[in-house]
């Protein structure tokens, strides 16, 4: 596509296409406004599928709905919708001019198959013979060389992982695209550059978890059965690695005691970051509940410092898991988690009784932080916005303009801006949505629009 140059005027006619970056929940539903409204959108995903982390849960609070059940349906219709044109396995790099006329350059990565010529036939998968941790299942199950991220995949062609196939590092097997009836494995392919022009931009690229390392002192990456509440969602999920089954990592055995800890992280301004992630209360409570339901002669129990239940129906559902499902909470901090034999001993302190606590547990599962995703600073700098202290996507104005950027055209949705729960995302990416449609309702932009850095911008404390 060639591009004619910006007019850097103080008025110019509006693209009215939208670009939005990253396909979990918030740039589906982005989109999928967007493209209802009757107007054109490029969705770019770096990884090989849409779904996000939502894809990955088993069951989400308070409702216990099926997240692939809601998803699924909803990754589909964003494949199938005519205004929308998917991108995934692909990146932004860099982008140029200002609202209205948008110019972006997007890498498609090599995937090492022409997805144009795949069936999705999955020949190629079942024939590869090489395994390597999975990392939807977060590295709990393993995934062939040739993969597909996961069943409901959309789209559902594979990728080849260059760094452990056998062929691209040493030239040896080739099984892929022996078996490979329509030729659609391409060991030749490269990183290819595209350009489109946009006149919205909407930022939805999420989060990423705390690192390990950086919880380590709670046996995390030591310990085997010392697990992130994400791995424990794979866990339980029926499409994970144990087909839904509570099992530990260590051995596979069915944990009789489960130590859920909370705050991993999170409000902690020594070791951690001092802001609180919103989400982990809530998922706690749910992950008790259903390991309750899976092993009914269990016990879970709960280390927080405050339970922070603020949405409909979030306070009945913590009160449920204690009155239905015996969860035992214990309001205090933890001060040590080590292996002792085959049990993992958390120390720790009840404050509300003022004793000290230890519980010789078979599993515990860190409510880490939520961070924001790997690159959110790279791709802040070529979009020309700014981020704050932890990375996350500053707003123009936290009250007044709390989904537009600093800069015009460009529009915040979900996690990439702060902790938020699945029905603020939905939500803020439908005002976003709202707020690029009307953009387009006018034929061209300027004036006001222009002059909105000037106007509303975040504070300086902020910037730096």
């Amino acid at each position: 596509m060639k591009l004619t140059p910006y007019n850097n005027a103080s008025t110019a006619a509006i693209t009215k296409r939208a670009l939005v970056i990253g396909g979990g929940i918030a740039g589906m539903q982005a989109s999928l406004d967007i493209a209802d409204a009757g107007y054109e959108v490029v969705l770019v995903e770096r990884e090989p599928s849409i779904g996000g982390h939502m894809i990955q849960l088993s069951e989400t609070f308070p409702t216990l709905d099926c997240s692939q059940c809601i998803m699924t349906p909803k990754m589909v219709e964003v494949s199938q919708h005519p205004n929308i044109r998917l991108m995934t396995y692909c990146e932004v790099e860099d982008v140029t001019g200002d609202v209205g006329q948008f110019d972006v350059r997007i890498r498609k990565k090599a995937a090492y198959v022409d997805r144009e010529k795949c069936t999705g036939c999955g020949l190629c998968v079942e024939k590869c013979p090489t395994k390597v941790p999975s990392e939807f299942d977060l590295s709990l199950g393993k995934r062939k060389v040739i993969y597909v991220p996961f069943p409901q995949a959309v789209p559902p062609k594979p990728v080849i992982d260059a760094e452990n196939c056998r062929f691209l590092t040493s030239g040896k097997c080739g099984v892929c695209k022996k078996v490979c009836e329509v030729e659609a494995v391409d060991f030749e392919q490269t990183d290819t550059m595209i350009e489109e022009r946009v006149g919205a931009i909407v930022v939805a690229t999420g989060y990423d978890l705390y690192a390990k390392e950086k919880v380590a002192e709670y046996g995390y990456g030591r310990y085997p059965d010392v697990i992130s509440g994400l791995e424990f969602e794979r866990l339980n999920s029926a499409s994970g690695p144990t087909t839904g089954e509570i099992r530990r990592p260590s051995d596979g055995k069915v944990p009789r005691e489960v130590v859920f800890i909370q705050c991993v992280g999170s409000r902690d301004r020594e070791k951690g970051v001092p802001y609180c992630s919103r989400i982990c209360c809530m998922y706690a409570a749910k992950h008790a509940m259903l390991y309750k339901h899976k092993v009914p002669d269990g016990q879970a129990y709960v280390f927080y410092m405050d339970i922070r239940a603020d949405g409909k129906g979030y306070e009945e559902f913590v009160q449920r898991g204690v009155e239905e499902d015996g969860t035992l909470y214990l309001r205090g901090r933890v001060s040590r988690v080590f292996q002792h034999g085959d049990k993992i001993v958390v120390w720790g302190v009840d404050t509300l009784a003022g004793k000290k606590t230890e519980i010789a547990a078979d599993m515990v599962v860190l409510a880490t932080a939520v961070v924001p995703a790997a690159g959110s600073r790279k791709l802040a700098k070529a979009l020309d916005i700014v981020t704050d202290e932890y990375g996350f996507y500053t707003e123009a104005h936290l009250k007044a303009h709390s989904v537009e950027s600093g800069k015009p055209g460009i529009l915040l949705a979900g996690c990439g801006q702060s902790p938020k729960d699945i029905p603020d995302t939905v939500a803020q990416a439908g005002c976003a949505a709202s707020k690029v449609t009307a953009l387009f309702s006018a034929s061209e932009v300027g004036g006001s629009l222009l002059d909105l850095p000037m106007r509303f911008t975040a504070s300086k404390s902020l910037r730096e």
